[in-house]
């Protein structure tokens, strides 16, 4: 074949192939105009419900207001939360909750698998740390799915019923990466056991102006938890649990667990939380989408970034708030999990149910099955019409055969049609997201909507194929684990920065404070909880419950009585080096020693070695430690002073006269027996002089005598 004739047939293929793209290009305004009247109705809907409220009820109806949730008494309540995979951050997560919840009348169950130790380790420090926290051990491996560990979540909460004689009013599901409202459980205590699930709005945490695929959760909750839940329990009167901030009532975990084996959760599904929506509206039970408002107080960038840092106070409904997946691959994967669920499994089990407005619903929800792959498709079919235009442009393109539709009133109507849709889709996603993150993230929503919807093309691919496998091999879905992000503070590598973090978090001292006594610290070589006990801003049972956690070690109890019956279980030279107590055996037959902070690990071998058994280590007060020390010292007969006075070592410390690292470091070598007073040792090692000592023994005996001593 010649070059004309080359030519002849790649100029005939293509203007065929351009009018096939007409054709294509029709079918898919037809299908999106199909989609967007759908939405409209979601739109209409929601404008005229709100229009008529803010004319009618909201006239009416006093708002309810935070006294009136205080007022009502604390019910019990338990909170459940699901691991598989969590070590990042349920410590954090619950150490946040307990600290927030302006309630205290609730247990926090968290159920783990036998073969994820770490997420194991982080609970059990979390038991340990909190009387309010009860670990559940799921009986077999994982991961199974959700609805699996949430069914023994709630028979752990029941024998916990039987075992203490209570009974919780509801049960609160949350994930381990959630940040609570301080009023979360006071808003559920009021509107139990009048509703059966109540539903708060989520939102995603906010990000910055950069992060796209983070943004594109920012938006979508924003629109989603705003309008279409809303309008969802205003139609069909009952809404999807979303999986987190939803407070199921007894009377519904026990219709629940009847109603299918004693098996409240679903574990034929991926996403037990809509299933478990669908199967209480079946039963009659009253469930609720719960909007209270509420004031937060957020810090912005303005201008994207680029302009002064503000602080803004936000009045918007309560939420459960979290951080969502960051980047493509883990945004698709998780939004799998809920297309999978949502739309196919549930189809798969449930088919078509229920009154008309509940098919009308399934089939809401059920459309990005296609409309996913359609709006991808409209990207391209754009594409390559730009191709072809810009190659005319250049006088390179073939000569094409006219469109069928040039004149047809159709395909214009079609164009408006979807061009005004899509005007509404972007402005009502603009307001919603400037409503809770402010101008700039709402035209950076724009953008965004492109982006979400490869996410979701994606998503929904991987959905099929994971669906159309499950069907092949009938091999049964497990937990797709999306990793989290929980926010937080902590990136410091100092040990005594990140105490200072600690307990600036727990508010027990502020910034202020805690950037003075570091600088005291340098100047005095004291350690920061010394320091800040010394000025009087921080009480020696808080430092010692901030060492303990930040050392995950539990906290002690001094005894006298034991200190006397087990003082020679150990010698004094171990306990006088490491400022260390022995309190007798626990009933593991471990020797339980008081500190008050981390013992290295070679103290603690060089102990169990000379005690004959593993040692439980405890952390006290300083105070504690000095008393137990002196007593010992004292009843030894080789004292440094009377027992009424500190000891030589604290006061040298504390002068200023040694530091602590090099007192530590020579007292690893000091032997009473062989080395005879501590002060005599220290100056014979060259590490204080003689002039430093004696001013310290002549302060020390003046302690003793009531001159001058601390009460």
């Amino acid at each position: 074949m010649n070059l004309d004739g080359f030519l002849w047939w790649a100029n005939y293929f293509t203007a065929h192939y351009y009018r096939g793209l007409d054709y294509l290009s029709m079918l898919v305004a037809i299908l999106i105009l199909l989609s967007c009247l759908d939405d409209l109705f979601i739109d209409i809907w929601y404008w005229c419900r709100r229009i008529y409220r803010a004319l009618t009820i909201e006239r009416r109806i006093r708002p309810l207001t935070v006294a009136q949730l205080h007022d009502r008494p604390e019910q019990a309540l338990a909170i459940m939360l699901p691991a598989w995979k969590e070590e990042d951050v349920i410590a954090q997560m619950v150490t946040n909750l307990m600290q927030t919840l302006d309630y205290g009348h609730f247990v926090v169950f968290a159920g783990t698998y036998p073969n994820d130790p770490p997420t194991i380790a982080e609970a059990e420090k979390m038991r340990r740390r909190y009387r309010q926290f009860q670990r559940v051990e799921v009986p077999h491996d994982g991961p199974t799915c959700k609805a699996d560990c949430l069914n023994w979540i709630v028979q752990a909460l029941f024998n916990y019923e039987k075992k203490h004689g209570i009974e919780f009013a509801g049960a609160i599901l949350h994930d381990s990466e959630d940040v609570l409202h301080p009023l979360e459980l006071r808003f559920f205590n009021y509107l139990l056991p009048r509703k059966d699930m109540i539903q708060l709005p989520v939102a995603s945490l906010e990000r910055e102006w950069y992060e796209l695929v983070a943004g594109t959760y920012m938006d979508e909750f924003a629109e989603w938890h705003a309008k279409d839940l809303v309008v969802r329990e205003s139609i069909a009167h009952a809404v999807p649990s979303a999986g987190v901030g939803t407070c199921f009532s007894r009377r519904a975990l026990l219709a629940l667990s009847a109603s299918n084996n004693n098996q409240p959760f679903n574990t034929e599904t991926l996403t037990e939380d809509y299933d478990v929506g669908e199967r209480l509206a079946g039963m009659g039970l009253q469930s609720i989408f719960a909007r209270f408002p509420v004031t937060y107080t957020v810090k912005r960038k303005s201008w994207f970034g680029l302009g002064p840092e503000r602080e803004l106070s936000l009045t918007a409904p309560m939420s459960v708030r979290e951080f969502f997946p960051n980047t493509f691959y883990t945004a698709y994967r998780q939004r799998a999990r809920w297309t999978l669920g949502i739309a196919l499994q549930n189809w798969e089990h449930m088919g078509w149910y229920g009154s008309l407005t509940n098919r009308y619903l399934l089939a809401h929800d059920r459309k990005g099955l296609v409309t996913s792959f359609v709006g991808i498709f409209a990207y391209i079919l754009v594409a390559q019409y730009i191709l072809f235009a810009f190659a005319h442009m250049l006088g390179i393109g073939p000569n094409l055969i006219v469109s069928p539709f040039i004149d047809s009133p159709l395909l214009d109507f079609m164009l408006w049609a979807n061009g005004i849709a899509l005007t509404t889709r972007v402005l009502q996603r603009m307001y919603f997201v400037t409503i809770l993150y402010g101008w700039e993230h709402g035209l950076l929503s724009v953008p965004r909507m492109i982006v979400g919807n490869f996410i979701n093309f994606m998503a929904v691919a991987r959905a099929w194929n994971m669906f159309i496998k499950h069907l092949i091999t009938g091999k049964k879905l497990a937990w797709d684990k999306t990793m989290h992000d929980f926010p937080t503070a902590d990136g410091l590598t100092d040990r005594r920065q990140r105490l200072g973090e600690l307990l600036v978090s727990w508010r027990a001292i502020d910034q202020t404070r805690l950037d003075e006594a570091l600088r005291d610290d340098e100047a005095a070589r004291l350690p920061l909880g010394r320091v800040l006990v010394s000025h009087g801003w921080l009480d020696e049972e808080t430092l010692a419950e901030a060492i303990a956690f930040q050392a995950d070690l539990p906290r002690g109890q001094f005894d006298q009585e034991k200190l006397r019956l087990n003082k020679d279980a150990l010698p004094l030279e171990f306990l006088v080096r490491n400022r260390a107590l022995p309190q007798g055996l626990d009933e593991d037959d471990r020797m339980i020693v008081l500190s008050a902070g981390p013992l290295a690990k070679e103290s603690l071998d060089e102990m169990a070695t000379a005690c004959g058994h593993d040692v439980a280590q405890r952390i006290v007060r300083e105070s504690e430690i000095t008393l137990g020390l002196r007593l010992l010292r004292h009843s030894d007969a080789a004292p440094d002073a009377g027992a009424g006075a500190p000891l030589l070592g604290d006061l040298l410390i504390e002068s200023g006269a040694i530091s602590r690292n090099a007192f530590d470091k020579a007292m690893t070598r000091y032997r009473p027996a062989d080395h005879g007073r501590i002060g005599d040792y220290m100056v014979s090692q060259g590490v204080l002089t003689q002039a430093a000592l004696t001013q310290a023994l002549a302060k020390q005996q003046s302690m003793s005598n009531g001159k001058g001593a601390n009460p």
